[in-house]
């Protein structure tokens, strides 16, 4: 990932922070975060990469010990610029010793559960999710993907994005860990399969007219898509992230999101 993405990312958390009342406290506070995840990431672009080992996994082929070294830098970030609840959390973790913090790490890498939309997750994402994107840009997307799930490091989607191409748009959908995208047929049910567009309901709203919820009739589930064709400046992440309003919205008539986003949205 070249650094103006990163800088295209924070820019754009100041642009929407400074814009939209109801999401300025999450995205500025996000802005912040991802200024530190730029940081881990340029010292792991510098830094020699280590040759792949046949049959290792992706997630072991994380620098957990690099991730941990930049953990008390986020928990002292957390702490002055965070929300109440998370800088309590934040300030608890700093407390403990290297040791536990690196459990914590590799404990999130180890395990097959879904993340939770908690304090603890957050902070362990936020730190590891930097070192999940360069390791990806290392592995490379394979050509001819059309599963549900990231062909680099396996997880779930966290959102769609619609990108231009020729007179329409193509549906890709990015991981909720690595954020690499892979194309994904439009009128097709992430989470379990359904193809019938009459069970595929899309929800929009004036105030975010190029994010909308793609939900499922049949499993109840859902995920947010940015449409590029509606506004070329957004950047799906960030604008994701942003539109958390459209999350309460969706939680509100039962439906479930596929994968919650860093924020816990």
């Amino acid at each position: 990932m070249a650094r103006n993405d990163w800088d295209k990312r924070i820019l754009r958390a100041e642009d929407l922070a400074g814009r939209n009342g109801a999401a300025a406290e999450v995205v500025t506070f996000y802005g912040h975060v991802l200024g530190l995840q730029q940081e881990l990431y340029d010292v792991l672009s510098s830094s020699p990469r280590p040759s792949p080992v046949p049959g290792q996994t992706f997630r072991s082929g994380i620098d957990v010990e690099a991730a941990c070294q930049w953990l008390p830098r986020l928990l002292m970030l957390v702490q002055r610029k965070g929300p109440a609840k998370l800088a309590a959390e934040a300030k608890r973790l700093a407390a403990t010793d290297h040791q536990h913090q690196l459990r914590l790490l590799r404990d999130f890498l180890e395990s097959e559960a879904p993340p939770a939309a908690d304090s603890v997750s957050f902070l362990v994402r936020a730190v590891l999710q930097p070192c999940a994107e360069f390791l990806a840009r290392q592995v490379g997307r394979p050509e001819g993907f059309g599963g549900s799930t990231c062909p680099i490091c396996g997880d779930k989607p966290q959102f769609a994005v619609l990108r231009p191409e020729g007179d329409g748009a193509k549906r890709f959908l990015a991981c909720s860990f690595c954020l690499t995208e892979w194309e994904f047929r439009r009128m097709l049910c992430p989470a379990c399969g359904e193809q019938n567009s009459e069970r595929l309901p899309r929800y929009s709203t004036d105030d975010w007219p190029a994010i909308r919820v793609e939900a499922c009739e049949t499993c109840k589930c859902y995920l947010k898509s940015v449409d590029l064709t509606v506004d070329g400046l957004a950047v799906p992440v960030v604008d994701e992230a942003a539109a958390a309003a459209l999350d309460l919205w969706a939680g509100e008539r039962r439906y479930q999101k596929i994968q919650p986003n860093l924020m816990g949205f």
